[in-house]
């Protein structure tokens, strides 16, 4: 196994690409790393605990080599893997990510049955993902997928959240869908349960590109419906 050293810049932007830095964010209570690996730029996302050191690694994209020396110098304490859908860019890593952490793995159920590994955890609407003292809310968000998943961290003291949407909400516009009921769902899922219930300072890490807000995009969203994706 070759592996590949990752540095991490604590100066965060969120502008991560592949070969290139990790990012590392400090907000009350956790720690949020952002590197992205492959050669479709996805993001993956490492939240760790600060009081108990335990972590929780979203989506095992890509560059398994690379993520397993990452796990090993930074998550001593990993105790679940999060596959936020079932496209297979989302998961080429997981396979021997899980093989060589024995980390268990969680998905929603109707997204699990193309994952190379089966779940050891099937994640609903209104679960909880507790990682030591940290709690991060599931939010299901049908239409890219079935079963596509976003994860809600909110900041011990101050409220404000951070949600990990995977492929279901970008800058610029939801993820993308093959058909109209497809996107009347996915749109409808983001506006009622995302924009209808956070407020504007609300981070947004996307499983591709760069990180937004939900302030950012709210005036947008009349847009999004009309251009139909």
């Amino acid at each position: 196994m070759t592996e590949q050293p990752v540095i991490i810049d604590e100066s965060y932007t969120g502008d991560v690409t592949p070969g290139g830095p990790a990012h590392r964010r400090t907000v009350p209570g956790a720690t949020i790393v952002k590197l992205a690996v492959g050669a479709m730029n996805n993001n993956v996302y490492l939240v760790t605990d600060e009081a108990t050191g335990r972590s929780v690694l979203i989506d095992a994209a890509n560059e398994p080599d690379t993520l397993v020396s990452f796990l090993r110098d930074n998550a001593p304490g990993l105790d679940l893997i999060v596959t936020t859908h079932q496209h297979w860019d989302h998961w080429q890593g997981l396979e021997q990510v899980v093989a060589a952490t024995r980390v268990p793995t969680a998905a929603h159920p109707l997204d699990a049955g193309p994952l190379p590994v089966t779940p050891d955890r099937l994640l609903n609407e209104g679960d909880t993902v507790q990682i030591g003292e940290t709690s991060l809310e599931v939010i299901h968000l049908a239409g890219h997928t079935p079963g596509s998943v976003a994860l809600v961290l909110t900041e011990r003291g101050t409220g404000r959240h951070h949600i990990f949407t995977g492929d279901s909400l970008f800058p610029g516009g939801i993820g993308r869908t093959t058909n109209p009921e497809e996107f009347t769902s996915l749109l409808d899922d983001v506006e009622t349960k995302l924009f209808g219930r956070f407020g504007d300072d609300t981070v947004i890490y996307p499983g591709h590109g760069k990180d937004t807000t939900l302030g950012l995009e709210r005036p947008f969203l009349s847009e999004w419906q009309e251009r139909g994706w």
